[in-house]
């Protein structure tokens, strides 16, 4: 997906420039130049925005913060590492090129999932420090109001959860290639009218519908099912996704 966007507006960020920066970084920021006049790199720095910052309780890494902006509610997310590399290096990745940055791609990924009209957070900016081989990232996105989780509602309420919406809504983004590399329950937002949303797109990309991965997404989210089951049988979680899995089903076969 290397769609040319007119309105994309790139801003620098010389070395010295970010107040959250190391020695020697510099980057750039990326974002709408029709919604955003100007950025500025003290977004992406949590201690700048102080009491309106909120880290986000159960973020995995813990790499994201609510962030009450002048503009509206936001989610500010740093690209952290995890497995045994985050045990010695949390936050450096290896720098490939600014068009293979990992907040820059999920950025670009939200801007054209939104021109197809799914229902995904609207991206405010994303941005890089870099220094040698290595760079850290962050991505800036509205805050999506008054929803929660499916791992939530299966939490709280199995039987009431939203497990048949959930199955038309992956299938509604599979239809239009998104391999979504970790859809979980977390992932999974659902509001108080029933309106779905996936987020976290981080190394997520635009493919032809194959089987196999559309496949890989739906064990993924089965296994993250089971995970969270808590004291319920396997079973009580194997026919939830089974009636996870008709819902997809039937909407696929549709071809929409």
């Amino acid at each position: 997906m290397n769609r040319f966007d007119p309105a994309e507006s790139l801003t620098p960020i010389p070395a010295g420039a970010s107040v959250g920066g190391r020695a020697g970084e510099y980057g750039a920021i990326l974002f709408d130049g029709t919604q955003l006049r100007q950025a500025d790199p003290r977004w992406f720095d949590p201690a700048q925005w102080g009491e309106r910052a909120q880290r986000v309780d159960g973020s995995g890494r813990g790499g994201a913060w609510f962030i009450d902006a002048t503009h509206g509610p936001c989610v500010l997310r740093q690209y952290l590492r995890g497995g045994m590399v985050g045990h010695f290096n949390r936050d450096l990745h290896l720098w490939r090129g600014t068009r293979h940055v990992r907040s820059f791609v999920e950025f670009r990924l939200l801007r054209e999932l939104l021109r197809r009209d799914l229902p995904v957070p609207q991206p405010i900016a994303a941005s890089y420090l870099r220094r040698g081989p290595g760079y850290r990232a962050w991505i800036l996105m509205e805050r999506l109001p008054d929803v929660r989780s499916l791992a939530d509602h299966m939490a709280d309420a199995p039987a009431d959860a939203p497990l048949e919406q959930t199955g038309r809504l992956i299938a509604r983004f599979h239809r239009n290639g998104l391999d979504h590399a970790d859809l979980n329950a977390h992932n999974i937002l659902f509001d108080g009218v029933g309106k779905g949303w996936l987020i976290d797109f981080d190394r997520g990309r635009l493919r032809i519908p194959e089987t196999r991965w559309r496949e890989g997404n739906l064990a993924r989210l089965k296994r993250s099912m089971l995970k969270l089951r808590g004291t319920r049988d396997v079973a009580a979680v194997e026919e939830d996704f089974a009636r996870l899995r008709r819902s997809y089903d039937a909407l696929w076969s549709r071809g929409t």
